[in-house]
């Protein structure tokens, strides 16, 4: 990806998101596009207009902690946008080529660990959005997506989204899905826009889907760690639960997530969990993530090869 691209495009939707009212700044004139002008971005950052034009056509490597922290604040960034704007920093400097990154691996104690949840779907995602790892319960909750056969590679969640006409009746409010797959995608994007094997997703979706190429455009990016889901699963009906997602330290890769899904006690999707479980445990193998190989004792963790 261009990087300072992403940065002139990144700062230009942040500033058309802020009028002038919300930072007191007085109206004047007529404006012919939203939000704030580069100027009143650089009265409140602090600096010249022309050190901030200089920023936003992403001339942004060799810029101090402190400038990039006045520019959050002037555009009132949220702590992924945040988070985003020092990634592309730290992405354009002159050290980075593209690059493809190794085959996932996933250490077997990872798997192990999944595999000891019973109760609670759960597995294991890169920031491209490929499953990696998954318990039984996990692959049974996604098995729209599992049986998705035709596609390369791990089972992929932003191509099932955005490719797969099921998905509309797997997720429920498939816009939230969608909206939040792609912000997620965004942030690794921003943390490493030389990946190829991304670069190369985004483009397959940007050609193959409007809904997807409009959100792209939007670079909203987001720290997607807990809140609530709902799902209709094909077998077991509606699923409202609750996931908890925390970053998942590795040997050779980075942006790996558990998530977990959970529902509260006693209620109608935790009765509807246990009737998944026991519909997957009536299932002799289950799909793998990677190119639909069937998951058995000879062949347990993913990427073991």
């Amino acid at each position: 990806m261009d990087t300072r691209a992403e940065i002139r495009d990144f700062l230009a939707t942040r500033r058309a998101k802020i009028s002038p009212q919300q930072v007191g700044l007085p109206v004047t004139g007529r404006r012919r596009v939203p939000g704030l002008r580069r100027e009143e971005v650089a009265v409140l950052a602090g600096m010249s207009t022309d050190w901030y034009v200089r920023l936003e056509r992403g001339h942004i490597a060799d810029v101090s902690d402190d400038v990039l922290a006045a520019v959050a604040r002037a555009l009132q960034l949220d702590e992924a946008e945040q988070a985003h704007l020092h990634d592309l920093a730290r992405a354009a400097r002159p050290t980075r080529r593209p690059h493809r990154r190794p085959r996932p691996r996933i250490r077997p104690s990872v798997q192990w660990m999944l595999d000891s949840m019973t109760a609670a779907p759960a597995f294991v995602r890169n920031g491209r959005m490929d499953i990696l790892a998954s318990n039984t319960l996990g692959r049974a909750l996604y098995a729209p997506m599992f049986d998705h056969g035709d596609q390369p590679g791990p089972v992929n969640i932003a191509r099932f989204n955005f490719l797969n006409p099921r998905a509309r009746d797997f997720y429920p409010h498939w816009d939230t899905a969608a909206d939040t797959t792609v912000a997620i995608m965004r942030t690794e994007a921003g943390r490493d826009p030389h990946d190829r094997d991304l670069t190369d997703l985004v483009g397959e979706l940007a050609t193959r889907s409007d809904e997807f190429r409009s959100r792209w455009a939007g670079h909203d990016v987001r720290l997607h760690y807990t809140g609530p889901k709902s799902f209709h699963h094909p077998v077991v009906g509606h699923l409202d639960l609750v996931f908890e997602a925390i970053d998942l330290p590795t040997d050779d890769l980075r942006g790996l997530n558990l998530t977990v899904y959970t529902a509260p006690p006693g209620s109608a999707t935790e009765d509807a969990l246990k009737l998944l479980a026991s519909w997957a445990a009536s299932h002799d193998t289950t799909i793998a993530p990677d190119a639909g190989e069937a998951i058995t004792a000879e062949h347990p963790i993913i990427g073991e090869q």
